[in-house]
Order: structure tokens, then sequence, then C-alpha cells
């Protein structure tokens, strides 16, 4: 399948819209008690914009003639200072989508290469993310890829 990976821009805003509330909506019917329908748009255009001009986040799209069908979302984060913690700078993933009709063609492990070499020239040597456990699909996509589950998130209802 032929696309290509490339920076957003302001003008990807809708798409990247159409992209976000896919996403949303999977994990509403997933974790429901978390997450919910937004007001109005699925993310604002200041939080877009804020991302896009941001040095030390990345947001990039996966474009197939004309038509954004991916994104990955990237920032670099830095340990607390504390005693315990060793100091380092590293990459986190917030978000990696993949329009559901174009899963499983390559796109969402492209995404995942433009973050790790932007995360090296970014002089980063390592990339965490976070994925809900019901997510599968993007489980085996990361554990695909070489990451490896370093800590569990676990929850009791009272």
């Amino acid at each position: 399948m032929d696309f290509s990976i490339r920076k957003a821009t302001e003008r990807d805003y809708e798409d990247l819209c159409a992209l976000y509330a896919e996403v949303d909506a999977l994990h509403r019917e997933a974790v429901p008690g978390v997450f919910r329908v937004p007001d109005g748009p699925p993310r604002t255009r200041e939080f877009i914009s804020a991302i896009i001009v941001d040095e030390n986040a990345g947001l990039f799209v996966a474009e197939r003639r004309g038509q954004i069908i991916g994104l990955a979302c990237v920032r670099i984060r830095q340990a607390p200072e504390i005693p315990i913690l060793m100091p380092r700078r590293y990459a986190r993933i917030e978000e990696l989508v993949v329009l559901k009709r174009f899963q499983r063609r390559g796109i969402g492990r492209a995404l995942l290469e433009k973050v790790h070499r932007w995360s090296l020239e970014k002089g980063l040597r390592q990339v965490e993310l976070n994925v809900w456990e019901f997510n599968a699909a993007a489980i085996s996509l990361y554990e695909k890829s070489g990451y490896k589950t370093a800590c569990r998130t676990m929850w009791r209802k009272l």
C-alpha cells in the first residue's frame, strides 16, 4: 500500500479529529467508566496547534492519496527529580492511531519507526508508551516492534 509519513500541519486539523474520534469511540466502548463523549470536537485546535509548534513534541501523520489515515504523537519527558530515580530524558508516545479500515498494512509500524528516528534525532535512547489491556491489536504491534511491559496499572472498584 502506498502511503507517506510527514509532520502534521494546522491544515490537517479536521482529518486529525476524525482519527481521534475513531480511537476515542473504541476506548469509550471498552472502558466507559473512564472515557466519555466530548461536548465539542475530540481535540481542540489549540491542543493540536500547541503540539505542532512544540520543539519537544512531534505530531506525525500517515497520508494516502491526500487522506490522513494515521497519526503518532510523541513528547519528550524527563524523570522527576527524586532521589530514587536516575535522571533521564525519554520519548513518550501519547497516541498512535490508524483508521480501522487501514490497519494491518504496516502503517502503525511505519509511524513507530518515524517516532524512533525523531527520538534519536533529539538525543533520546528510550521510548515509552501506555496501552490499555483491551487493545490486543495495539499490544501485538508494540510487542512485535520490540516493546516490553515495564510496569502495570491496576485498579479495583469499591
